[in-house]
């Protein structure tokens, strides 16, 4: 049994994981994160009770029931640097022994479902629309730094991409796919499609406020012609690509969705932010109540 040193898993003084400053007991199998801390009591509410509600940093956590599920949702903050340690830290709680510092002989899945805001590419996925990801683009290059092997859709995704991307915008970029049996319990009957994930919300998704950036809107909508398996690229965001891969990397499953805020095709935002975050909210967690993949 290799033990994990200090250095490489920080324990706070109260045996809580660094950041997410959680015990393993904090933790339900069914997680729900957001990026906005304040949008983690918004989705609580409808907890028929509370059990645990902890804050460090930008990482909000509450725990607790709907009926007899129990469910967490926590705040991610903005972008694929915190998924990084996210979901680390998340998969440390229930697969690693803090006591021991090692793995645990038996390993859990957890059930990860992003709830989140995005701009979409595509005129007909007006504001208001709910986007469930089948798979993310990851432009930025957070997997670069992890071995991560794609499975026969993602190279194949990626070997089609590349072609059509030496047409129209040439960025490094990775594919990873969402959980199948999650996209079947909660995304049904939204728009499915493939999420561009970006490295940040300005030049990095073709936004020109002062700065001049090297992708304008332009190129990237081009992108927005491209499909695999009959399934558009749709929408852009921060956060799905990163969930993606790491959670196939360690063995959990996990479905990104996201309200459509921002039609960039149309120039479009939403008069009613709030009321659309709202919807989808209740959404999911109507269907995670519903599903029997959630214990």
């Amino acid at each position: 049994m290799t033990r994990i040193p200090e250095s490489e898993l920080i324990l706070n003084p109260d045996g809580s994981i660094y950041h997410l400053n959680l015990l393993p007991e904090d933790l339900a199998p069914a997680i729900i994160t957001v990026g906005d801390p304040g949008r983690v009591e918004r989705v609580s509410k409808y907890f028929d009770e509370i059990e645990v509600k902890k804050q460090k940093r930008e990482f909000v956590t509450h725990t607790g029931r709907i009926g007899n599920k129990r469910l967490t949702v926590l705040s991610s903050g903005i972008g694929t640097e915190n998924i990084d340690i996210v979901l680390n830290e998340l998969d440390a709680l229930v697969n690693i022994d803090f006591d021991q510092r090692a793995v645990r002989p038996e390993l859990t899945s957890l059930n990860i479902i992003r709830i989140g805001t995005s701009g979409s590419l595509h005129a007909g996925i007006p504001v208001g629309s709910f986007v469930a990801s089948a798979y993310g683009l990851g432009l930025d290059n957070l997997l670069s730094y992890y071995d991560y092997k794609p499975n026969l859709g993602e190279a194949e995704l990626t070997d089609e991409l590349k072609q059509f991307m030496a047409l129209s915008v040439d960025i490094p970029f990775y594919a990873a796919e969402c959980s199948v049996e999650l996209m079947k319990a909660i995304g049904a009957g939204m728009h499915q499609g493939i999420t561009l994930t970006s490295a940040g919300f300005y030049g990095p998704q073709g936004r020109v406020l002062r700065a001049g950036a090297r992708y304008d809107a332009q190129r990237f909508q081009q992108l927005a012609g491209f499909s695999f398996r009959k399934t558009p690229v749709t929408n852009f965001e921060m956060e799905t690509s990163a969930i993606y891969a790491l959670s196939r990397m360690l063995g959990h499953r996990a479905l990104s969705t996201n309200v459509i805020l921002a039609n960039r095709a149309s120039q479009r935002f939403s008069a009613n932010p709030r009321e659309e975050m709202e919807k989808l909210i209740r959404t999911v967690l109507e269907r995670v109540s519903d599903s029997g993949l959630f214990q």
